[in-house]
């Protein structure tokens, strides 16, 4: 014969207690209005008789189901993995569990997920796919679930957000290669659709000119993703002759991804990096640092970012009338052998001497 289930009034009963006493000392957010001692008694009382909260019941109650969803554009990004892990685990401190979704960069996928989380009735959102202009986030908006941008900024700021300092990050490669002797600096460009994308682009703009070098529209590409492919493609046109004749020394490439893709061109060209072209990325993601040679990028606190993200879910889902945060984090510039001096031949080749660290 099947066991009958605990309830909580055996709890109640075996630690001597009323059941809403017993409700109280068994609950994180309530537990500080129960006796210490009398705590003590219930929890050994439910370990005891192995007691387990019903949890739809609790959720028909207080209206929540401890559940928040996490929408990643790409799964196969190794980017957001550790992303996803500091959410989750921030989010299991405070008795939350997580529902991951991917988008596959599908925007009609991407809805049908929103709807279905709406449906599932989670508590929160922490959105990893948000473009800077964006439909879908607006309708999800409005339906009053708390949303908290992860690795994201919409254009109104309207939505809290943890992200980087990507014009910063991007200074910082742009000034690494230009102390190298790097005067035609390329630039492989995420897609402007989305903030990082964006960001950084307009931070190669103002790096490139801050070091008296402003960016040759010629030596700019925009990939349609943030994918090797793309990465390839626009790496390959640079190199084809397409900037006028006006070949680059160096690429910046938007993301890590990307600079997998210009590895592959250079190598297609018969070009060898970085003897003839030092190649840079952003995010420093897992394994960049096993690549032949190794990818000089900039470190981004990505566990940190996925931490923080919930951090400010759970705040909101505390007090959803206080005001947006938006969070940049800084990133560090991590130099490897992707980089090396300009060759002095090419340099002069294109009108100027090398410049000097």
């Amino acid at each position: 014969m099947a066991r009958e289930p605990v309830t909580l009034r055996d709890v109640a009963e075996a630690a001597g207690v009323h059941p809403g006493t017993a409700s109280r000392a068994l609950n994180d957010a309530t537990r500080s209005l129960v006796r210490p001692e009398t705590v003590e008694r219930v929890l050994a009382a439910a370990s005891e008789l192995g007691y387990k909260p019903n949890l739809l019941a609790r959720s028909f109650k207080t209206r929540r189901t401890n559940s928040v969803g996490i929408v990643i554009p790409d799964i196969n990004n190794p980017l957001f993995p550790p992303m996803v892990r500091g959410v989750e685990d921030r989010l299991f401190q405070s008795g939350y569990v997580a529902l991951l979704a991917n988008t596959g960069n599908d925007p009609d996928h991407q809805q049908r997920i929103f709807e279905s989380m709406v449906d599932r009735r989670v508590d929160g959102l922490v959105l990893a796919t948000a473009q800077r202009h964006d439909p879908d986030l607006d309708d999800l908006a409005a339906t009053g679930i708390p949303i908290v941008l992860l690795n994201r900024v919409v254009e109104d700021g309207r939505l809290s957000s943890v992200s980087v300092d990507d014009a910063g990050g991007i200074r910082m490669l742009v000034e690494h290669l230009r102390a190298l002797g790097h005067v035609r600096i390329a630039h492989v460009a995420g897609p402007q659709s989305i903030s990082t994308g964006h960001s950084r682009y307009c931070g190669f703009v103002s790096a490139m000119a801050a070091c008296g070098a402003p960016a040759d529209p010629r030596l700019v590409r925009f990939a349609e993703s943030f994918s090797i492919a793309e990465g390839e493609r626009c790496a390959a046109e640079l190199l084809a002759g397409g900037a006028g004749g006006t070949d680059p020394s160096a690429i910046v490439a938007g993301n890590d991804m990307l600079a997998l893709g210009c590895y592959s061109a250079v190598e297609r060209a018969g070009l060898r990096c970085p003897r003839d072209v030092s190649i840079v990325g952003f995010n420093d993601m897992p394994f960049v640092d096993r690549l032949d040679p190794p990818l000089t990028t900039v470190r981004v606190p990505q566990y940190e970012i996925g931490a923080q993200a919930a951090g400010l879910l759970l705040e909101r889902l505390q007090a959803p009338d206080d005001p947006v945060q938006i969070v940049h984090l800084t990133p560090t510039l991590v130099v490897r052998g992707s980089s090396a001096p300009a060759r002095p031949g090419l340099v002069r080749a294109l009108g100027s001497e090398p410049l000097t660290s």
